[in-house]
């Protein structure tokens, strides 16, 4: 079972194995949503089912929306019928990737955790790390998978709302990580929420720092100090990951994880939400 990364080998050998699996492509771009789609058809992992980032991993309405935010989280029984949909069934290996240097993958990765399902990875340097070690590649739309039955189970990732996080703004037991860019961060520009700033107290690490040059992540040592490096003493069991709409916090909560500091929590609302809500503070700077 690969329940953070794989690297482009393993998955070919997995592909020439018996063992269960389905691949997910999640190529986007906030600013172009129709590009990941694009992307997808011109080149793609043989087999690999298109996961819509607007579409698929996001609610469509306040009903069925376990989240707020510009990227509202999907209640988990709505996801677990698109799962089933695109065929993953709860005995299969998942793997996720994406061109965006693992910027919107880790959602899917983060929600089949928060759905019961341990057994997903992300594939390490994405399609690009998929190409360069001979990895086959095909285009167009893939047949539509056999349809399978996704059970739910025990949630295996923390999800809080922005009461928790307010409740707590301040306190030892919470410290908050911002995976934006330091411009957004410091509320020198905004090009997607009303307002500019970050949530008081709350520590910047934009999500690209987690990856080298090739678009891999880090080796595990180094993610561990540079994490503990920003944390500054505090428990990393306290830590709850953010960003823009909840997205691309994920590389965040894996790199910590492969840190071997643990699983932390994620505010899938995020400064969207935050912003948003009358009466919560903000800060610049």
């Amino acid at each position: 079972m690969y329940t953070t990364l794989i690297s482009a080998e393993q998955l070919q050998a997995l592909q020439r194995s018996s063992q269960p699996l389905r691949v997910f492509d999640c190529s986007f771009d906030l600013m172009q949503p129709a590009a990941g789609r694009a992307q997808y058809r011109e080149s793609h992992v043989p087999g690999a089912v298109y996961a819509d980032l607007d579409a698929a991993l996001s609610a469509h309405g306040q009903d069925d929306a376990a989240s707020g935010g510009r990227h509202p989280l999907p209640a988990r029984e709505r996801f677990a019928q698109w799962l089933g949909h695109a065929g993953l069934s709860n005995d299969m290996q998942a793997v996720v990737y994406d061109r965006q240097r693992a910027n919107y993958c880790g959602r899917l990765w983060w929600m089949l955790k928060w759905a019961g399902h341990e057994a997903v990875a992300v594939l390490d340097g994405g399609l690009q790390a998929w190409v360069a070690a001979g990895g086959a590649v095909e285009s167009g739309d893939a047949p539509a998978p056999a349809p399978a039955r996704f059970a739910l189970s025990e949630a295996r990732a923390t999800l809080v709302g922005t009461s928790e996080v307010s409740a707590r703004l301040g306190r030892a037991a919470q410290t908050l990580i911002d995976a934006r860019a330091a411009p957004r961060f410091r509320g020198e520009t905004e090009p997607l929420d009303p307002v500019a700033g970050h949530i008081p107290g709350a520590l910047n690490r934009p999500f690209g720092d987690n990856l080298g040059a090739d678009g891999r992540f880090k080796s595990a040592a180094q993610l561990r100090a540079e994490f503990e490096a920003l944390l500054g003493g505090h428990d990393p069991a306290t830590v709850v990951h953010h960003c823009g709409s909840g997205v691309s916090a994920v590389p965040n909560v894996i790199a910590m994880e492969l840190a071997g500091l643990g699983r932390a929590a994620l505010y899938a609302g995020s400064w969207s939400e935050w912003s948003r809500t009358p009466g919560l503070p903000c800060a610049k700077g």
